[in-house]
Order: structure tokens, then C-alpha cells, then sequence
């Protein structure tokens, strides 16, 4: 078994003056312990706008300091959002790999779509659409990642002519793809496309439809980043 640490950089109200910075240079210094602990995994939320809920809009900054701070551990975005209106694939691919370089090839590239309406409509981003924008910049921000040039792309929901997209990342071809899941549905894709799967979800297995009458409670269980895909 292997163990991490997550942050959300969460900030109940009230606020007082300094209180983002203490909130940011505390999760340094716990990230920079948990290193000399022998944690394995730090993760860091994106979100946007979320108020006092998280107040992660950059996480790659953040990530970047922890990188050093510490030798061991591996940085876990958790998540990047894939949609373009959020991240265009291009620049994602690039501070992946630049956090790669800086931090030795300890990144792990978690990924997702997001789900709160204050964040997609805050980037004009229709719901109905995010996962088919997610499966399309995910593959092409990893060929980004791993092509020398990359040839070019005319999708749906971005486009960009023929690029070569540097720096290059240190692990090859690129980080440990993980994707967001809360729900069943997603952790199937998960394993369909070679994921790992980042959840916080308990699912319960499917009932058996016997007929049975039984009152012991199904068992529970939960995917989360444990090994590198």
C-alpha cells in the first residue's frame, strides 16, 4: 500500500489579511514533511472560482515550489482540466513537461473534465460537451507530450496547425495518465483506456438479483492513486 497527501487549499470565511499566503506557505511546508516521511503521492486540485471551497486556480505553480522542496515524492495534478476553454492542449502540455524537468520525472498527469456550473459557465463552456472535449485534448495533449513534431490537429473543439511542442517531458512518453472519477461509468472508461483512476467515490458492487433477503450490508469499495498505471 502506498500513501499521499491531497490539497484543495480549502479558506473558510472570514478572511484576514494574509491568510491565502499562510494557507499556501503551511502546504509547503506539510508537502516538504510528508517528503521526509515517506509519502508517497502529493496531489493538488484546479479549480476555479470555488470559494472558500478551494482556492487552487494554479496548481502547477504550486506543485513547481513542492518540486524544490522535496526529493522523493511524486506531484500529482489532481486534476488538470482538459477542456480547452480551461487550458488550451497545447500550453497543458508544456507545463507538464516543464514540471517533469524541474521536478526530475516525478509528475503524475491527473486529468478531467469538472463538474461545478460556477467553473464552466465562468469559461463559457457548454456541460453537455465536456467529455467529448476531455477524450479529444487528453489524446492530443498526449501526443503533444510525446511527438517531435507534432503533426498538427482539426478537431471539434480546438485546432492548431503543425507544431513542435517543447520542452519534452523526462519520463517517456510522457507522465502517468490518471483521470477523475465519480462514478462507475468512469472508472470503467478508466480501465478501458489504461488509466489510473482518482476517486474519492465509494461504489458498491451491483446487488444481486435473487431475490434474497439477506440484511447484511454490501461491502464497499474505493479506487484510488495508489500504483502508477
Amino acid at each position: 500500500m502506498q500513501f499521499g497527501i491531497f490539497y484543495e487549499h480549502q479558506l473558510p470565511r472570514p478572511w484576514n489579511e494574509g491568510d491565502e499566503h499562510r494557507l499556501f506557505k503551511q502546504a509547503l511546508d506539510q508537502v516538504e514533511l510528508a517528503d521526509r516521511l515517506g509519502i508517497e503521492y502529493a496531489w493538488e486540485v484546479e479549480h476555479h472560482f470555488l470559494e472558500e471551497y478551494s482556492h487552487s486556480s494554479a496548481p502547477e505553480v504550486f506543485l513547481a515550489a513542492c518540486s524544490q522542496r522535496t526529493r522523493h515524492i511524486r506531484l500529482g495534478h489532481g486534476i488538470v482540466l482538459m477542456p480547452p476553454g480551461y487550458n488550451h492542449p497545447a500550453r497543458v502540455a508544456e507545463r507538464i513537461a516543464t514540471l517533469d524537468l524541474v521536478s526530475d520525472g516525478r509528475v503524475e498527469w491527473g486529468t478531467g473534465e469538472s463538474s461545478a456550473r460556477q467553473e464552466l459557465e465562468g469559461f463559457n463552456i457548454n456541460y453537455m460537451d465536456k467529455r467529448d472535449m476531455w477524450m479529444e485534448c487528453v489524446r492530443e495533449t498526449a501526443k503533444m507530450l510525446a511527438a517531435d513534431p507534432y503533426p498538427g490537429h482539426q478537431g471539434k473543439y480546438f485546432s492548431m496547425p503543425h507544431r513542435n511542442i517543447v520542452p519534452k517531458p523526462v519520463q517517456k512518453p510522457h507522465p502517468p495518465l490518471w483521470v477523475a472519477c465519480s462514478n462507475r461509468d468512469t472508472i470503467k472508461l478508466a480501465a478501458r483506456l489504461g488509466m489510473g483512476a482518482l476517486t474519492f467515490a465509494f461504489v458498491d458492487p451491483p446487488r444481486p438479483s435473487t431475490g434474497s433477503t439477506s440484511t447484511t450490508p454490501p461491502s464497499r469499495t474505493s479506487v484510488s492513486p495508489s500504483a502508477r498505471p
